[in-house]
């Protein structure tokens, strides 16, 4: 598997270990994600990893028959095998991070969009321990997400019983219950309102006391300019959210 692995600046057998998701959108590569999120203030190590069927791990064929497999069928091809993919590979990959880097200390998750998708489905499908949780532009709720797409493209999603059912697994907001620690969720004041926003306001409001949602204003879905693959300068939405994620998994 792909990673980027950014250390502490004092690192000890006891630091802590975050582990990152990217996006599908810009930043959409571990060696991106990490560049725009580096969590610098951070006296952890941070370690980015690279998504089932992107990147280095892109289906063979690349990006046309990726593109090919979402206009077939989103749900079922993309969201939930690379979804339920990188929470099946994640206790072997989390085993194989601590005795590398030599860390046994507590670990928190960050996840964007798609990413945030898949520390939501490790909280409440595993019994990996986490410590903090941070989600920046964070899709929450498959269906309101998959709907806003159709309606934005002009090409309606075909519900089937067993895409449904994949709904429901991936629909956080009627999960909250099942969610036992604080979330922090970070969001673009200009992200897509039904797909992205308001799935994130009702979570919030679901979610255990000291959760926080915070909005970025001026900012979309994205956390970097395209093309979103390789490590690039930092934009200025990128700067504010990695600052409020460091505040957040510091405390």
């Amino acid at each position: 598997m792909p990673y980027v692995a950014l250390p502490p600046t004092d690192p000890t057998p006891d630091s802590p270990l975050v582990v990152a998701w990217h996006l599908l959108d810009p930043p959409r590569s571990e060696a991106a994600m990490a560049a725009a999120l580096p969590l610098n203030g951070l006296n952890a190590w941070r370690v980015y990893l690279g998504l089932p069927m992107t990147g280095d791990r892109m289906v063979p064929g690349g990006p046309e028959e990726l593109m090919k497999l979402v206009m077939e069928d989103a749900v079922l091809n993309l969201f939930e095998p690379l979804t339920r993919q990188a929470v099946a590979e994640f206790p072997a990959v989390l085993a194989e991070l601590r005795s590398v880097l030599a860390v046994h200390g507590p670990l928190s998750l960050l996840g964007g969009s798609i990413g945030s998708m898949t520390a939501l489905r490790l909280l409440t499908e595993t019994t990996v321990e986490v410590d903090r949780v941070a989600l920046v532009s964070p899709a929450v709720q498959l269906s309101a997400l998959v709907d806003a797409n159709s309606r934005m493209f002009g090409t309606p999603y075909v519900w089937t019983d067993e895409s449904r059912a994949v709904a429901d697994r991936l629909d956080f907001v009627a999960r909250a219950g099942e969610i036992e620690r604080p979330l922090l969720m970070v969001i673009g004041d200009e992200d897509g309102r039904d797909g992205f926003r308001d799935p994130a306001e009702r979570l919030w409001a679901a979610l255990p006391e000291g959760s926080s949602l915070v909005a970025i204003p001026g900012m979309g879905h994205a956390l970097a300019e395209e093309p979103g693959v390789e490590a690039a300068p930092q934009t200025a939405n990128a700067a504010r959210v990695d600052a409020i994620v460091t505040d957040w998994l510091s405390r």
